[in-house]
Protein backbone atom coordinates (compact mmCIF):
# COMPACT_ATOMS: atom_id res chain seq x y z
CA UNK A 1 0.00 0.00 0.00
CA UNK A 2 1.31 3.42 -0.97
CA UNK A 3 0.14 6.59 0.79
CA UNK A 4 1.15 10.08 -0.23
CA UNK A 5 1.00 13.17 1.98
CA UNK A 6 0.91 16.44 0.06
CA UNK A 7 2.25 19.05 2.44
CA UNK A 8 4.53 16.41 3.92
CA UNK A 9 6.99 19.05 5.10
CA UNK A 10 4.44 20.30 7.64
CA UNK A 11 5.38 20.17 11.30
CA UNK A 12 2.12 18.19 11.68
CA UNK A 13 3.57 15.27 9.75
CA UNK A 14 5.38 13.47 12.62
CA UNK A 15 1.99 13.16 14.37
CA UNK A 16 0.68 11.40 11.28
CA UNK A 17 3.78 9.24 10.92
CA UNK A 18 3.56 8.20 14.57
CA UNK A 19 -0.01 7.03 13.94
CA UNK A 20 1.02 5.05 10.86
CA UNK A 21 3.77 3.39 12.90
CA UNK A 22 1.59 2.54 15.91
CA UNK A 23 -1.46 1.43 13.93
CA UNK A 24 0.30 -0.54 11.19
CA UNK A 25 -1.98 -3.55 11.74
CA UNK A 26 -4.98 -1.37 10.87
CA UNK A 27 -3.28 0.31 7.91
CA UNK A 28 -0.27 -1.65 6.58
CA UNK A 29 1.60 1.09 4.72
CA UNK A 30 4.45 -0.22 2.61
CA UNK A 31 5.50 3.13 1.18
CA UNK A 32 4.86 6.56 2.66
CA UNK A 33 5.66 9.45 0.34
CA UNK A 34 6.00 12.98 1.71
CA UNK A 35 5.60 15.67 -0.96
CA UNK A 36 6.48 19.31 -0.34
CA UNK A 37 8.04 22.13 -2.37
CA UNK A 38 10.03 23.28 0.69
CA UNK A 39 13.03 20.96 0.36
CA UNK A 40 14.72 22.13 3.58
CA UNK A 41 11.68 21.38 5.75
CA UNK A 42 11.02 18.15 3.88
CA UNK A 43 14.51 16.87 4.65
CA UNK A 44 14.08 17.51 8.39
CA UNK A 45 10.60 16.01 8.59
CA UNK A 46 11.51 13.05 6.38
CA UNK A 47 14.51 12.22 8.50
CA UNK A 48 12.44 12.17 11.69
CA UNK A 49 9.74 10.10 9.94
CA UNK A 50 12.28 7.43 9.03
CA UNK A 51 13.61 7.34 12.59
CA UNK A 52 10.06 6.99 14.01
CA UNK A 53 9.38 4.07 11.68
CA UNK A 54 12.70 2.46 12.59
CA UNK A 55 12.21 2.85 16.34
CA UNK A 56 8.76 1.28 16.22
CA UNK A 57 9.87 -1.52 13.93
CA UNK A 58 7.72 -0.46 10.99
CA UNK A 59 8.87 -2.25 7.81
CA UNK A 60 7.62 0.44 5.41
CA UNK A 61 9.86 2.95 3.70
CA UNK A 62 9.58 6.74 3.78
CA UNK A 63 10.24 8.61 0.54
CA UNK A 64 10.54 12.38 0.21
CA UNK A 65 10.14 14.36 -3.00
CA UNK A 66 9.29 17.82 -4.29
CA UNK A 67 7.90 16.29 -7.49
CA UNK A 68 4.13 16.05 -7.05
CA UNK A 69 3.50 13.82 -10.07
CA UNK A 70 6.18 11.38 -8.96
CA UNK A 71 4.86 11.42 -5.41
CA UNK A 72 1.26 10.59 -6.26
CA UNK A 73 2.03 8.06 -8.98
CA UNK A 74 0.53 4.73 -7.92
CA UNK A 75 -0.75 6.03 -4.58
CA UNK A 76 -3.75 4.27 -3.07
CA UNK A 77 -4.68 7.38 -1.11
CA UNK A 78 -3.47 10.99 -1.11
CA UNK A 79 -3.74 13.08 2.05
CA UNK A 80 -3.86 16.85 1.60
CA UNK A 81 -2.53 19.02 4.44
CA UNK A 82 -1.23 22.16 2.77
CA UNK A 83 -1.25 25.84 3.67
CA UNK A 84 -1.05 28.18 0.67
CA UNK A 85 0.90 31.25 1.72
CA UNK A 86 2.21 29.63 4.91
CA UNK A 87 1.97 31.14 8.37
CA UNK A 88 2.54 34.63 6.93
CA UNK A 89 -0.81 34.46 5.12
CA UNK A 90 -2.44 33.04 8.23
CA UNK A 91 -1.10 35.99 10.24
CA UNK A 92 -2.90 38.33 7.84
CA UNK A 93 -6.12 36.30 7.93
CA UNK A 94 -6.17 36.67 11.71
CA UNK A 95 -5.46 40.41 11.85
CA UNK A 96 -7.04 42.55 9.11
CA UNK A 97 -10.65 41.45 9.85
CA UNK A 98 -10.22 42.87 13.37
CA UNK A 99 -9.92 46.35 11.86
CA UNK A 100 -13.65 46.12 11.02
CA UNK A 101 -14.54 44.63 14.39
CA UNK A 102 -14.95 41.13 12.92
CA UNK A 103 -13.37 37.91 14.15
CA UNK A 104 -9.97 37.22 12.63
CA UNK A 105 -9.70 33.45 12.22
CA UNK A 106 -8.15 31.25 9.56
CA UNK A 107 -11.10 28.96 8.84
CA UNK A 108 -14.21 31.09 9.26
CA UNK A 109 -15.35 34.64 8.66
CA UNK A 110 -13.35 36.91 6.36
CA UNK A 111 -10.05 35.18 7.12
CA UNK A 112 -11.56 31.81 6.32
CA UNK A 113 -12.81 33.14 2.98
CA UNK A 114 -9.33 34.42 2.16
CA UNK A 115 -7.90 30.98 2.88
CA UNK A 116 -10.55 29.34 0.70
CA UNK A 117 -9.78 31.66 -2.22
CA UNK A 118 -6.06 30.87 -1.98
CA UNK A 119 -6.55 27.16 -1.45
CA UNK A 120 -9.32 25.86 -3.70
CA UNK A 121 -7.55 26.43 -7.06
CA UNK A 122 -4.34 24.84 -5.77
CA UNK A 123 -6.12 21.78 -4.36
CA UNK A 124 -8.12 21.28 -7.57
CA UNK A 125 -4.90 21.38 -9.60
CA UNK A 126 -3.34 18.75 -7.32
CA UNK A 127 -6.45 16.59 -7.54
CA UNK A 128 -6.47 16.75 -11.34
CA UNK A 129 -2.85 15.59 -11.39
CA UNK A 130 -3.73 12.74 -9.03
CA UNK A 131 -6.60 11.74 -11.31
CA UNK A 132 -4.37 11.75 -14.41
CA UNK A 133 -1.81 9.57 -12.65
CA UNK A 134 -4.12 7.32 -10.66
CA UNK A 135 -7.89 7.87 -11.05
CA UNK A 136 -8.71 5.22 -8.42
CA UNK A 137 -6.86 6.98 -5.59
CA UNK A 138 -8.87 8.36 -2.70
CA UNK A 139 -8.22 11.98 -1.72
CA UNK A 140 -8.49 12.66 2.01
CA UNK A 141 -8.65 16.39 2.67
CA UNK A 142 -7.42 17.79 5.97
CA UNK A 143 -6.77 21.21 4.42
CA UNK A 144 -8.92 24.03 5.80
CA UNK A 145 -11.53 25.23 5.24
CA UNK A 146 -12.35 21.54 4.93
CA UNK A 147 -16.04 21.93 4.05
CA UNK A 148 -15.45 24.30 1.15
CA UNK A 149 -12.38 22.44 -0.13
CA UNK A 150 -14.17 19.06 0.03
CA UNK A 151 -17.18 20.51 -1.79
CA UNK A 152 -14.88 21.80 -4.54
CA UNK A 153 -13.28 18.36 -4.89
CA UNK A 154 -16.60 16.50 -4.98
CA UNK A 155 -18.16 18.91 -7.47
CA UNK A 156 -15.17 18.33 -9.74
CA UNK A 157 -15.85 14.59 -9.63
CA UNK A 158 -12.97 13.48 -7.42
CA UNK A 159 -13.05 10.55 -4.98
CA UNK A 160 -12.73 12.77 -1.94
CA UNK A 161 -13.62 12.77 1.74
CA UNK A 162 -13.02 15.60 4.19
CA UNK A 163 -11.55 14.99 7.63
CA UNK A 164 -11.45 17.09 10.82
CA UNK A 165 -10.16 16.24 14.27
CA UNK A 166 -12.91 17.98 16.28
CA UNK A 167 -15.08 14.87 16.62
CA UNK A 168 -12.28 12.50 17.57
CA UNK A 169 -11.15 15.04 20.16
CA UNK A 170 -14.62 15.04 21.73
CA UNK A 171 -14.76 11.25 21.56
CA UNK A 172 -11.55 10.92 23.56
CA UNK A 173 -12.47 13.69 25.98
CA UNK A 174 -15.84 12.17 26.79
CA UNK A 175 -14.36 8.67 27.08
CA UNK A 176 -11.87 9.99 29.65
CA UNK A 177 -14.59 11.71 31.66
CA UNK A 178 -16.75 8.58 31.66
CA UNK A 179 -13.92 6.11 32.31
CA UNK A 180 -14.51 4.09 29.14
CA UNK A 181 -12.47 3.50 25.99
CA UNK A 182 -12.87 5.81 22.97
CA UNK A 183 -14.26 2.85 21.00
CA UNK A 184 -17.18 2.77 23.47
CA UNK A 185 -18.23 6.31 22.49
CA UNK A 186 -20.46 7.03 19.49
CA UNK A 187 -21.19 10.70 18.90
CA UNK A 188 -24.40 12.10 17.47
CA UNK A 189 -22.30 14.69 15.65
CA UNK A 190 -24.08 17.05 13.27
CA UNK A 191 -23.32 20.22 11.35
CA UNK A 192 -20.83 21.64 8.90
CA UNK A 193 -17.07 21.63 9.25
CA UNK A 194 -16.15 23.86 12.21
CA UNK A 195 -19.85 24.42 12.85
CA UNK A 196 -20.92 21.27 14.70
CA UNK A 197 -22.79 20.14 17.76
CA UNK A 198 -22.72 16.92 19.79
CA UNK A 199 -26.45 16.28 20.21
CA UNK A 200 -25.96 12.87 21.79
CA UNK A 201 -23.16 10.78 23.29
CA UNK A 202 -23.96 7.08 23.05
CA UNK A 203 -22.32 4.10 24.70
CA UNK A 204 -21.61 1.17 22.41
CA UNK A 205 -22.86 2.42 19.05
CA UNK A 206 -25.57 4.38 17.22
CA UNK A 207 -28.37 2.66 19.17
CA UNK A 208 -26.65 2.84 22.57
CA UNK A 209 -27.71 4.74 25.67
CA UNK A 210 -27.41 8.53 25.35
CA UNK A 211 -25.26 9.69 28.26
CA UNK A 212 -24.98 13.34 27.18
CA UNK A 213 -27.30 14.54 29.99
CA UNK A 214 -25.11 12.68 32.49
CA UNK A 215 -22.00 14.31 31.02
CA UNK A 216 -23.46 17.79 31.24
CA UNK A 217 -24.65 17.22 34.81
CA UNK A 218 -21.48 15.62 36.12
CA UNK A 219 -18.80 17.28 34.02
CA UNK A 220 -20.39 20.45 32.67
CA UNK A 221 -17.80 22.75 34.26
CA UNK A 222 -14.91 20.84 32.66
CA UNK A 223 -16.54 20.75 29.23
CA UNK A 224 -17.48 24.44 29.39
CA UNK A 225 -13.96 25.42 30.43
CA UNK A 226 -12.48 23.55 27.47
CA UNK A 227 -14.82 25.41 25.12
CA UNK A 228 -14.33 28.79 26.84
CA UNK A 229 -18.11 29.06 27.12
CA UNK A 230 -20.20 29.46 30.31
CA UNK A 231 -21.60 26.29 31.85
CA UNK A 232 -25.13 27.74 32.09
CA UNK A 233 -25.13 28.21 28.31
CA UNK A 234 -24.44 24.50 27.76
CA UNK A 235 -27.29 23.64 30.12
CA UNK A 236 -29.64 25.90 28.18
CA UNK A 237 -28.52 24.50 24.82
CA UNK A 238 -28.67 20.86 25.99
CA UNK A 239 -25.91 20.00 23.51
CA UNK A 240 -22.15 20.45 23.29
CA UNK A 241 -21.10 22.88 20.55
CA UNK A 242 -17.64 22.72 19.04
CA UNK A 243 -15.09 25.31 20.11
CA UNK A 244 -15.68 27.15 16.83
CA UNK A 245 -19.24 28.04 17.86
CA UNK A 246 -17.68 30.49 20.32
CA UNK A 247 -16.98 32.76 17.35
CA UNK A 248 -20.76 32.99 16.87
CA UNK A 249 -22.07 32.76 20.43
CA UNK A 250 -19.50 35.19 21.90
CA UNK A 251 -18.35 37.14 18.83
CA UNK A 252 -17.67 40.52 20.42
CA UNK A 253 -15.97 38.96 23.44
CA UNK A 254 -13.66 37.02 21.10
CA UNK A 255 -12.84 40.16 19.09
CA UNK A 256 -11.85 41.98 22.28
CA UNK A 257 -9.59 39.08 23.27
CA UNK A 258 -7.97 38.84 19.84
CA UNK A 259 -7.15 42.54 19.86
CA UNK A 260 -5.19 42.25 23.10
CA UNK A 261 -2.95 39.24 22.50
CA UNK A 262 -0.52 37.88 19.89
CA UNK A 263 -2.13 36.10 16.96
CA UNK A 264 -2.33 32.32 16.94
CA UNK A 265 -0.31 32.45 13.72
CA UNK A 266 2.57 34.14 15.55
CA UNK A 267 2.44 31.52 18.30
CA UNK A 268 2.40 28.68 15.77
CA UNK A 269 5.23 30.19 13.72
CA UNK A 270 7.45 30.23 16.82
CA UNK A 271 6.38 26.67 17.66
CA UNK A 272 7.23 25.56 14.13
CA UNK A 273 10.68 27.13 14.38
CA UNK A 274 11.38 25.21 17.58
CA UNK A 275 9.91 21.98 16.20
CA UNK A 276 12.04 22.11 13.06
CA UNK A 277 15.12 22.59 15.23
CA UNK A 278 14.12 19.47 17.16
CA UNK A 279 13.43 17.52 13.97
CA UNK A 280 16.98 18.22 12.87
CA UNK A 281 18.38 16.35 15.90
CA UNK A 282 19.56 12.98 14.54
CA UNK A 283 18.93 11.35 17.94
CA UNK A 284 15.22 12.30 18.02
CA UNK A 285 13.14 9.25 17.07
CA UNK A 286 9.67 10.09 18.41
CA UNK A 287 7.27 12.99 18.13
CA UNK A 288 8.21 15.67 20.69
CA UNK A 289 5.78 16.78 23.39
CA UNK A 290 5.70 20.29 21.94
CA UNK A 291 3.88 18.94 18.89
CA UNK A 292 0.75 18.40 21.01
CA UNK A 293 0.46 22.20 21.34
CA UNK A 294 0.72 22.71 17.57
CA UNK A 295 -2.87 21.58 16.95
CA UNK A 296 -4.37 18.63 15.13
CA UNK A 297 -4.66 16.38 18.17
CA UNK A 298 -5.59 12.77 17.27
CA UNK A 299 -5.29 13.61 13.58
CA UNK A 300 -3.21 10.50 13.03
CA UNK A 301 -5.80 8.15 14.53
CA UNK A 302 -8.59 9.74 12.49
CA UNK A 303 -6.55 9.61 9.27
CA UNK A 304 -5.54 5.97 9.76
CA UNK A 305 -9.12 4.96 10.57
CA UNK A 306 -10.50 6.70 7.49
CA UNK A 307 -7.82 5.51 5.08
CA UNK A 308 -8.14 1.91 6.31
CA UNK A 309 -11.91 1.93 5.79
CA UNK A 310 -11.71 3.52 2.33
CA UNK A 311 -9.03 1.08 1.20
CA UNK A 312 -11.04 -1.95 2.23
CA UNK A 313 -9.05 -2.92 5.31
CA UNK A 314 -9.85 -2.27 8.94
CA UNK A 315 -11.05 0.95 10.44
CA UNK A 316 -14.09 1.76 12.55
CA UNK A 317 -17.45 1.00 10.94
CA UNK A 318 -18.73 4.51 11.70
CA UNK A 319 -16.67 7.67 11.38
CA UNK A 320 -17.30 11.41 11.36
CA UNK A 321 -16.44 12.76 7.92
CA UNK A 322 -17.22 15.61 5.54
CA UNK A 323 -19.24 14.46 2.55
CA UNK A 324 -22.25 15.33 0.39
CA UNK A 325 -25.51 15.92 2.24
CA UNK A 326 -27.67 14.00 -0.28
CA UNK A 327 -30.83 14.49 1.78
CA UNK A 328 -29.38 13.67 5.20
CA UNK A 329 -30.31 17.16 6.38
CA UNK A 330 -33.39 17.97 4.24
CA UNK A 331 -33.19 21.72 4.89
CA UNK A 332 -29.81 21.89 3.07
CA UNK A 333 -29.11 21.38 -0.66
CA UNK A 334 -28.12 17.84 -1.70
CA UNK A 335 -24.64 19.04 -2.76
CA UNK A 336 -23.91 20.82 0.51
CA UNK A 337 -21.02 19.24 2.39
CA UNK A 338 -21.95 18.26 5.93
CA UNK A 339 -19.97 16.79 8.82
CA UNK A 340 -21.76 13.79 10.32
CA UNK A 341 -21.35 10.18 11.32
CA UNK A 342 -21.15 7.91 8.29
CA UNK A 343 -20.67 4.27 7.46
CA UNK A 344 -17.38 4.23 5.58
CA UNK A 345 -16.21 1.52 3.19
CA UNK A 346 -14.43 1.01 -0.11
CA UNK A 347 -17.24 2.78 -1.97
CA UNK A 348 -16.94 5.84 0.27
CA UNK A 349 -19.00 7.30 3.12
CA UNK A 350 -22.75 6.93 3.56
CA UNK A 351 -24.15 9.34 6.19
CA UNK A 352 -26.19 7.78 8.99
CA UNK A 353 -29.72 9.10 9.61
CA UNK A 354 -29.74 12.27 11.70
CA UNK A 355 -32.44 13.36 14.12
CA UNK A 356 -33.85 16.71 12.99
CA UNK A 357 -31.66 19.41 14.58
CA UNK A 358 -33.07 22.18 16.71
CA UNK A 359 -33.83 25.37 14.69
CA UNK A 360 -31.07 27.08 16.66
CA UNK A 361 -28.66 24.72 14.91
CA UNK A 362 -30.38 24.24 11.55
CA UNK A 363 -30.83 27.98 11.00
CA UNK A 364 -27.16 28.70 11.44
CA UNK A 365 -26.22 25.69 9.30
CA UNK A 366 -28.42 26.95 6.48
CA UNK A 367 -26.90 30.43 6.72
CA UNK A 368 -23.32 29.18 6.64
CA UNK A 369 -24.10 26.70 3.86
CA UNK A 370 -25.30 29.61 1.70
CA UNK A 371 -22.06 31.44 2.49
CA UNK A 372 -20.00 28.37 1.55
CA UNK A 373 -21.77 28.12 -1.82
CA UNK A 374 -20.98 31.78 -2.53
CA UNK A 375 -17.42 31.34 -1.26
CA UNK A 376 -16.86 28.43 -3.63
CA UNK A 377 -18.17 30.48 -6.55
CA UNK A 378 -15.74 33.25 -5.63
CA UNK A 379 -12.85 30.77 -5.40
CA UNK A 380 -13.66 29.18 -8.77
CA UNK A 381 -14.69 32.25 -10.78
CA UNK A 382 -13.06 35.20 -9.00
CA UNK A 383 -14.26 38.78 -9.03
CA UNK A 384 -14.70 41.46 -6.40
CA UNK A 385 -18.50 41.23 -6.44
CA UNK A 386 -18.43 37.48 -5.72
CA UNK A 387 -16.10 38.07 -2.76
CA UNK A 388 -18.40 40.82 -1.48
CA UNK A 389 -21.49 38.63 -1.76
CA UNK A 390 -19.82 35.80 0.16
CA UNK A 391 -18.77 38.16 2.94
CA UNK A 392 -22.22 39.76 3.10
CA UNK A 393 -23.73 36.29 3.49
CA UNK A 394 -21.45 35.25 6.35
CA UNK A 395 -23.11 35.67 9.76
CA UNK A 396 -19.79 36.85 11.25
CA UNK A 397 -19.79 39.81 8.79
CA UNK A 398 -23.32 40.43 7.48
CA UNK A 399 -23.24 44.25 7.08
CA UNK A 400 -22.60 45.84 3.71
CA UNK A 401 -20.14 48.45 4.97
CA UNK A 402 -18.07 45.74 6.65
CA UNK A 403 -18.35 43.47 3.61
CA UNK A 404 -17.16 46.28 1.32
CA UNK A 405 -14.18 47.17 3.48
CA UNK A 406 -13.22 43.53 4.08
CA UNK A 407 -13.42 42.77 0.36
CA UNK A 408 -10.83 45.46 -0.35
CA UNK A 409 -8.64 44.21 2.48
CA UNK A 410 -8.89 40.59 1.40
CA UNK A 411 -7.90 41.36 -2.17
CA UNK A 412 -5.05 43.66 -1.12
CA UNK A 413 -3.55 41.07 1.22
CA UNK A 414 -3.96 38.12 -1.15
CA UNK A 415 -3.36 39.59 -4.60
CA UNK A 416 -0.34 37.36 -5.29
CA UNK A 417 -2.52 34.26 -4.76
CA UNK A 418 -5.54 35.42 -6.78
CA UNK A 419 -5.11 34.92 -10.54
CA UNK A 420 -8.02 37.29 -11.28
CA UNK A 421 -6.99 40.16 -8.99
Amino acid sequence: MKLTVVGGGSTYTPELVDGFARLRDTLPVEELVLVDPAADRLELVGGLARRIFAKQGHPGRVVTTSDLDQGVDGADAVLLQLRVGGQAAREQDETWPLECGCVGQETTGAGGLAKALRTVPVVLDIAERVRRTNPDAWIIDFTNPVGIVTRALLQAGHKAVGLCNVAIGFQRKFAGLLGVTPADIHLDHVGLNHLTWETGVRLGGPEGEDVLPKLLTGHGDTIAADLHLPHPLLDRLGVVPSYYLRYYYAHDEVVRELRTKPSRAAEVAEMERRLLEMYGDPTLDEKPELLAKRGGAYYSEAAVDLAAALLGGGGSPYQVVNTYNNGTLPFLPPDAVIEVQAAVGASGPTPLPVTAPDPLQSGLMANVTAYEELALRAALEGGRDRVFRALLAHPLVGQYEYADALTDQLIAHNREHLAWA
